[in-house]
Formats: structure tokens, C-alpha cells, sequence
């Protein structure tokens, strides 16, 4: 039995111990290293910052402009929700009002008998009076059955406007989900953004923030001195007072910072200043900027002029207002406030003229 047993091992002293120690730490040490490496974040360049940034700020304001639209309908149906139950209200008081005069007049003949006409010709002192007062029976008679006719043809119309009102209802809350889905995409958008710029060294921030984070990279860095140049060649006269107006309104609003699904007066999402300056004219617009691009005529690029309405990107996803020489004033994004800025700095995608 003796040979079939387990030889024992005995510990290790000495040299075998302190080799065997410097092997596992070793070991140990090339293993953290390698997992160290495997998930470490790469490091970003600035440019690529910057490309991801805008990237995701475009996409914020494409849902920014969904959740306004999502916002003007929620409003809309909330309006109309409340019209119905007003109509419904009064309704309900005429109806009641009209079934109590029919139960006070059921109620009347129930005490007076309902004596049959033709037996009242023998309770009556002669055929005149019996004539007038089967005339009388026979009038009573179509006026209540009318009023019968109006308490159904209400009771009718009560329960459409019910129908109505929750079918309204339902658009509501279908239109309110759809606003918090558009509202928790744009906030997600917002906050990786920011999580990348906070990479960013504080002279790297600096210059980024300098340059306007705008699509377009260093051609945006051209903006200041683009703007010093329209200011020493004169402003150009809009085409109208109520578009001299808007573009008054735009410049007044340089500075104020931008906050998705803001229409002022203290800050601004794109579509949000430009109906703001126009609604400062006298001019409505509606609120976003795929709905805003089909509220005037259209115009070319070459036939640009101060107030005229000035979109880019594919999916129509911004907006500023055009003031001459090549410029515009737009809300651009989160952390850059309303500005001056060259149109050619984003892709143009078209212009509109509201007046």
C-alpha cells in the first residue's frame, strides 16, 4: 500500500522560495498590464474630439427640432382636449336642463289624467270650446314631442363630443410619450458631448470653444473677422420693415445662450430665435425648422438678402437669419451662444423668405 501513496511535498525555503515569489508577482504584474491595455480608453486628438462633438450636437438638435414639434402637438391636442370638455359641460347643463322641463311636463299630465280628446267633446258645453281645446291638446302635444326629439338629438351629440374628446386623449398621451422619448435622446446626445470636451486640456477647451464648435472646422475660426469685415463695409438694407425688424431682433439677441427648446426672451434653440425675431415683427412662424423652411417663397443663394430665413444640413436640422455679406445669426449649439457666423461654415440646404 505503501508505494501507491501520494509523495509529500514540502515547502519551499530558501532560494526555490524567494524565485518562485519574483516569478508570481511577475506574473501577476504582465497581467495587469495586459487587461490595463486592453480596456483603456484611447486617447483623442482635439480634431477628433471636435469631429465627435459636432457630430453629436447635430444629431441633439435633430431631435431638438422633433421634440419642438412634439411639444407644438402636445399643445395643441392639450387645447383641444379642453375645448371639448367646455363644450361637453355645457352640453351636459342643456340636456339636464332639458330633461327636467320634460319630466315637470310628464309629470303635469300624469296629475291632470291625459283624458283622451275625443271623450272631452262630452265634458265640453258646446263643439266651439271642445274644437279649442283639442287644438290646444294637439299643440301640447307636437311641442313635447319635440322637446323629446332635442333631449335625443343631444344626448347624441353629448356622446360625439365624449367620443371625440377621448380619442383627443389618446393623440395626447401617444404625443407625450413621443416628448419624453425626444427629450431623454437630446439629453443623452447633450451629455456625451460634454463628457468628450471634458477630455480636452483647458487650452485645448479654450480653443475649441474660440472656434465656435461648428461643423465646418477652422473656417469657423473665420467668423470674428468675417463679422469685423461686414461691420467696415455697412450693414445692407433688408428688403422690408418687417424683416429690418428680425434682423434688429437677431442682433439684439447676440450673446444669449442657447437652450435646447428655448424661443427667448433670455435664450435660444435655432429655430427658437428665428421665430422669436420674426414673432417680434409681427410675422408668425411656425416652430421648427422643417415647418419653418416652407413659410415663405423660397429664394437662391444668390438672391440672399437681410431677414431671409437660411437652412442647412440634409435634413433641414438648422437655421439662422441672414444679414449680408455672407452672414448669419444663429443659436448654434449647447455652450456656444447666439452669434455671427459665415453660412458657408455648414452645408447650405436652402433659404426661405418669410415676408
Amino acid at each position: 500500500m505503501a508505494a501507491h501513496r501520494k509523495p509529500r511535498q514540502r515547502p519551499l525555503t530558501g532560494h526555490a522560495a524567494r524565485t518562485a515569489a519574483t516569478l508570481t508577482l511577475a506574473g501577476a504584474a504582465s497581467a495587469t498590464a495586459f487587461q490595463g491595455v486592453g480596456h483603456a480608453e484611447p486617447r483623442l486628438t482635439p480634431a477628433q474630439v471636435k469631429a465627435q462633438v459636432d457630430t453629436l450636437y447635430r444629431e441633439a438638435e435633430a431631435a431638438t427640432d422633433k421634440y419642438n414639434g412634439a411639444k407644438e402637438r402636445t399643445a395643441a391636442s392639450e387645447k383641444s382636449l379642453r375645448s371639448l370638455h367646455d363644450q361637453a359641460a355645457r352640453r351636459t347643463a342643456q340636456l339636464n336642463t332639458a330633461r327636467s322641463a320634460l319630466g315637470s311636463t310628464a309629470s303635469a299630465q300624469y296629475r291632470d289624467g291625459a283624458i283622451d280628446p275625443s271623450l272631452q267633446v262630452f265634458l265640453s258645453s258646446g263643439p266651439a270650446q271642445y274644437l279649442d281645446r283639442a287644438a290646444y291638446v294637439e299643440r301640447a302635444g307636437d311641442r313635447q314631442a319635440a322637446e323629446v326629439t332635442g333631449v335625443r338629438r343631444q344626448i347624441q351629440q353629448l356622446a360625439q363630443l365624449r367620443s371625440r374628446a377621448d380619442g383627443t386623449l389618446g393623440r395626447l398621451r401617444s404625443q407625450q410619450a413621443d416628448l419624453k422619448k425626444q427629450k431623454t435622446t437630446v439629453q443623452g446626445k447633450i451629455r456625451t458631448a460634454e463628457a468628450l470636451l471634458s477630455r480636452l486640456s483647458a487650452p485645448e477647451r479654450s480653443q475649441y470653444e474660440a472656434r465656435g464648435a461648428d461643423p465646418g472646422g477652422s473656417r469657423a475660426a473665420a467668423a470674428p473677422q468675417a463679422a469685423a469685415r461686414s461691420a467696415v463695409r455697412g450693414p445692407i438694407a433688408a428688403p422690408g420693415s418687417r424683416a429690418a425688424q428680425a434682423v434688429a431682433f437677431a442682433y439684439s439677441a447676440l450673446g444669449k445662450p442657447y437652450a435646447w427648446g428655448a424661443t427667448g426672451p433670455a435664450s435660444f434653440d435655432c429655430s427658437g430665435l428665428t421665430q422669436a425675431a420674426y414673432r417680434s415683427a409681427g410675422v408668425s412662424l411656425p416652430r421648427t425648422t422643417y415647418t419653418q423652411i416652407n413659410s415663405g417663397h423660397r429664394v437662391s443663394r444668390s438672391e440672399l438678402a437681410p431677414g431671409d430665413l437660411v437652412f442647412f444640413f440634409s435634413g433641414i436640422s438648422h437655421v439662422g437669419i441672414y444679414v449680408g455679406h455672407g452672414q448669419m445669426i444663429h443659436a448654434p449649439h449647447p455652450g456656444a451662444p447666439v452669434r455671427l457666423a459665415p453660412i458657408d461654415q455648414m452645408p447650405f440646404a436652402g433659404a426661405t423668405r418669410p415676408v
